[in-house]
């Protein structure tokens, strides 16, 4: 099955967050009150350089997504980076290949945009990602933190 992948659009967000919630993780920390996701899209939209992806099947119907925020900076030479987050396929698609797909899409989009590395992070727990992103060439070359303001 091939997927097209297509700039998310406003009223996609509840068919992403679906996927968001199809996830064991996603089971507990999501919410199902629409209203926030839609004004985090919104403020996306606005930012620029953070976008989220959707895939369709042959049906029209969203199953999968990813999240692309493109990134300047100074270090590895003024390196642009693609930040890629948010992965998400259908629990009923996964282990047909979609993945390899998308992250073609990660890769074209990002050298589209002139960046010269793609980074993501993971939860440690995604032991089947770790070995996938592996297979596509990711090398887990850092420690990751993260802080939370709430």
């Amino acid at each position: 099955m091939q997927l097209k992948f297509r700039e998310a659009r406003r009223e996609d967000v509840a068919s992403v967050v679906a996927l968001l919630i199809d996830d064991t993780l996603g089971q507990g920390r999501e919410l199902t009150d629409m209203a926030p996701y839609l004004a985090a899209f919104d403020r996306m939209q606005a930012e620029g350089g953070n976008t989220v992806i959707v895939g369709e099947d042959q049906t029209g119907a969203v199953v999968a997504t990813y999240q692309l925020t493109l990134i300047s900076g100074l270090s590895l030479s003024a390196a642009r980076r693609a930040q890629v987050e948010s992965v998400r396929i259908a629990s009923h698609m996964r282990g047909h290949g979609l993945g390899h797909q998308m992250f073609a899409d990660v890769e074209a989009r990002a050298r589209a945009a002139g960046c010269r590395l793609i980074q993501l992070t993971m939860n440690r727990t995604r032991t089947d990602s770790h070995r996938f992103y592996e297979s596509l060439g990711f090398e887990a070359s850092h420690i990751g933190f993260k802080l939370y303001l709430d």
